[in-house]
């Protein structure tokens, strides 16, 4: 079964294109969705990933319209290949049920590695120039003046016992995942009920 599935990023642009574009390449089902192309929760999407059987291809008008990043693009097609499906994108040369459209993908894949490695090296010679310089990576240790500040009220108004830990972390403008983190650094014995 060809699925098509067009995707816009506000209620005011128009699907009509993507569909028209879709129905012309045979497609037996159309899915449509909006959402912006930097949501991670696309439920339209996901339940097409769901529902998609061997055999079957899944048809976009452009890339973009499937995938968020380049990374995430290699995500998704590197599911469909794995569960047999095919991906054709109409205004891109990309068709997984050619063997040409699997090399061109296969490129795309090692361009987007490369970029990872890329900035991992990037990455691993800036920590390594600071070390030589004396400066250490990563996030400083120990609380700054105004944690210490939060913690000391967090403890305070916990061991006070008249606020719930959400109403504690909402009073403080911070998580609950937080609000234990400071009371574990100053040592406060939390109750098994707020565990």
């Amino acid at each position: 079964m060809k699925i098509g599935y067009a995707r816009v990023s506000t209620k005011d642009q128009s699907l009509d294109m993507q569909v028209d574009a879709l129905k012309k390449a045979g497609c037996d089902q159309i899915c449509v969705e909006i959402a912006s192309g930097t949501k991670t929760a696309r439920p339209v999407l996901d339940e097409i990933m769901r529902n998609m059987r061997d055999g079957d291809i899944l048809v976009v008008w452009k890339l973009d319209r499937l995938g968020r990043t380049l990374a995430h693009l290699i995500q998704l097609t590197t599911k469909l290949t794995e569960i047999k499906v095919g991906f054709i994108s109409l205004n891109d040369p990309i068709d997984t049920t050619t063997i040409q459209g699997r090399l061109v993908f296969g490129i795309f894949a090692s361009l987007a590695e490369f970029e990872r490695e890329l900035i991992r090296e990037r990455t691993q010679a800036g920590l390594k120039s600071a070390k030589a310089r004396g400066r250490k990576g990563g996030r400083p240790k120990g609380l700054s003046q105004k944690a210490i500040d939060k913690a000391a009220a967090a403890e305070a108004l916990y061991k006070d016992g008249s606020m719930s830990v959400k109403k504690i972390a909402q009073q403080l403008d911070i998580s609950k995942t937080t609000l234990y983190f400071y009371l574990r650094q100053r040592n406060v014995t939390i109750g098994e009920k707020d565990k």
